[in-house]
């Protein structure tokens, strides 16, 4: 696996792109949130637009990588492996979150596109430069840092003490959530919320700690009592976010 390889379509040509700042979906969202002027035009100046498959690697641990980036469209998964070849996966990344660590070159776990992914990379030197000397663009990744620092730790919440049908409840209503934020305004009240499931049943029993039995079988009595619905196994209908958050303890 190559660090931050670079996708490539069918003729073996790599597929990038680039887009204007006020075009980007995660323009409030990502590290350049807080940045206009001078500070975006930087920034701009030393990004690039590139397209992953789902499935292909991204980042492999311990390879030195040089950029730093946004996931614009899609789902990243976050992996660790042992010296004995067991691996954990350890976070997804969502539209918004950063992939990468300034000031660290050497990535510390496998990135993989769970499902297609758009990254918006940024040269990890000039990024690097450009941080030490932006302060909103620091503040910013600051932020988002704390932000994640939070989620790990109510994570820690979760696979301590939560049971098998609030562990599966909390990782939809985090997905719900994610995908609220990112919907365009004006969704009617009370109408069901849809979103993509972006793990197999699978990869949600490896990410929660459970079997894909134990999945399996809380989804389908959660979309017996109509907590849930399905349009098909990776599309979920949550006909009333209250109840999902009651199943998730919350």
């Amino acid at each position: 696996m190559r660090a931050l390889a670079m996708p490539q379509d069918g003729s073996g040509a790599p597929r990038f792109s680039h887009v204007a700042c006020g075009d980007c979906p995660i323009r409030e969202r990502a590290v350049c949130a807080y940045c206009d002027g001078d500070a975006l035009d930087a920034l701009s100046a030393i990004k690039t637009y590139r397209e992953y498959p789902a499935g292909r690697d991204i980042l492999a641990a311990g390879e030195v990588s040089p950029m730093v980036g946004s996931i614009v469209r899609g789902v990243v998964k976050l992996t660790k492996s042992l010296p004995d070849g067991r691996a954990q996966m350890v976070g997804l990344l969502f539209p918004g979150d950063f992939v990468g660590h300034p000031g660290r070159a050497e990535a510390a776990y496998d990135a993989t596109a769970a499902t297609e992914v758009q990254l918006c990379l940024f040269q990890r030197q000039p990024f690097e430069t450009l941080l030490r000397e932006t302060p909103q663009l620091e503040k910013r990744l600051l932020d988002m840092t704390l932000t994640e620092l939070d989620a790990a730790r109510e994570w820690l919440l979760l696979l301590g003490r939560k049971t098998a049908r609030e562990r599966i409840a909390t990782f939809l209503m985090a997905l719900a959530g994610r995908a609220r934020r990112a919907a365009p305004a004006g969704l009617p009240d009370g109408a069901p919320f849809c979103f993509p499931l972006p793990l197999t049943r699978g990869e949600m029993a490896e990410y929660l700690g459970l079997t894909i039995e134990t999945v399996s079988r809380h989804m389908t009595r959660l979309r017996a009592e109509g907590v849930l619905a399905f349009s098909d196994a990776r599309s979920v209908s949550v006909p009333d976010l209250a109840a999902l958050a009651a199943e998730a303890g919350d």
